[in-house]
């Protein structure tokens, strides 16, 4: 029997790993004994392709790659946590996530294979769990970014997205997202900032949410973003920031419209239809 959250520090002190730290200890504990596989019941009974919550026509995933576990729990998905999952992917260490309650099937979390390819969007995630702060007509000169950004790193504040738009005269606008609980003081960081740089003005927004498409299968196909951007603009939801990476493209949006962009696109990308 091992404390599913208990660790030490590096001085030696006992104390407990915070947040996740069940499942990062169980998938640690997995490897140490070389485990076939790491068995995690906790209260959900699996991966879903969208929070069920929100959109009770969410279907349970059989079988999810760490990429794409790994991009949906830093997204807003709650099933696992994202230093579990790193750690599973790492060494190799197939997870089943399944619930403690009730006798049915869960989710493997396992390496890619070319099967998963043909599924184009796995999974939709959200969170409203950020703020949005602009600066406008910032000096279009080399250092600007970095001027503006250091002092949020330096308070621990960490900086999601980023878009930086180019006016006329040498004048840049600068777009970037904070953790919520972090909006106050990040706010507080720029407004000293602006006037040390020479930008103009500043504003933000805690009323946002980032809504996100995941899924492997994007790797090898075209248009997808485009097709995200067309189903939130038929259900009239503007897009404020875009994102993209390999396998996801996330979207910023206004927060009230948060649960019907998470339908809009489970529903757009075929993810309610039962195979």
């Amino acid at each position: 029997m091992v404390a599913g959250f208990q660790g030490v520090t590096s001085k030696g002190d006992i104390t407990t790993l915070g947040r996740g730290g069940s499942d990062t200890t169980a998938v640690a504990v997995a490897v140490a004994i070389g485990a076939d596989a790491c068995e995690i019941y906790t209260d959900v009974d699996g991966v879903y392709t969208t929070d069920p919550n929100i959109c009770p026509r969410a279907r349970k995933i059989e079988r999810i790659s760490y990429e794409e576990m790994l991009e949906m729990a830093s997204l807003g998905a709650k099933v696992l946590h994202i230093r579990s999952v790193e750690f599973a992917m790492r060494y190799k260490i197939p997870i089943y996530v399944a619930s403690s309650m009730e006798e049915t099937p869960g989710t493997w979390v396992v390496e890619e294979d070319e099967s998963m390819e043909d599924i184009l969007v796995s999974g939709v995630t959200y969170s409203k769990d950020e703020a949005r702060i602009t600066v406008t007509k910032v000096p279009d000169v080399p250092g600007s970014a970095a001027a503006l950004l250091t002092p949020i790193s330096e308070a621990n504040i960490i900086v999601d997205m980023i878009i930086q738009n180019t006016r006329e005269g040498e004048l840049t606008d600068f777009t970037f997202t904070v953790p919520k609980a972090d909006y106050k003081q990040a706010l507080e960081i720029v407004e000293k900032t602006v006037k040390e740089i020479g930008a103009e003005n500043f504003g933000g927004d805690p009323n946002i949410a980032k809504v996100s498409i995941v899924g492997v299968g994007m790797r090898n196909h075209a248009g997808v973003a485009t097709r995200m951007f067309d189903i939130l603009a038929k259900h009239g939801v503007n897009i404020l920031m875009i994102s993209t990476s390999e396998i996801k493209v996330s979207c910023v949006i206004d927060e009230k419209f948060t649960e019907l962009a998470v339908r809009a696109l489970h529903e757009g990308f075929g993810l309610d239809k039962v195979d």
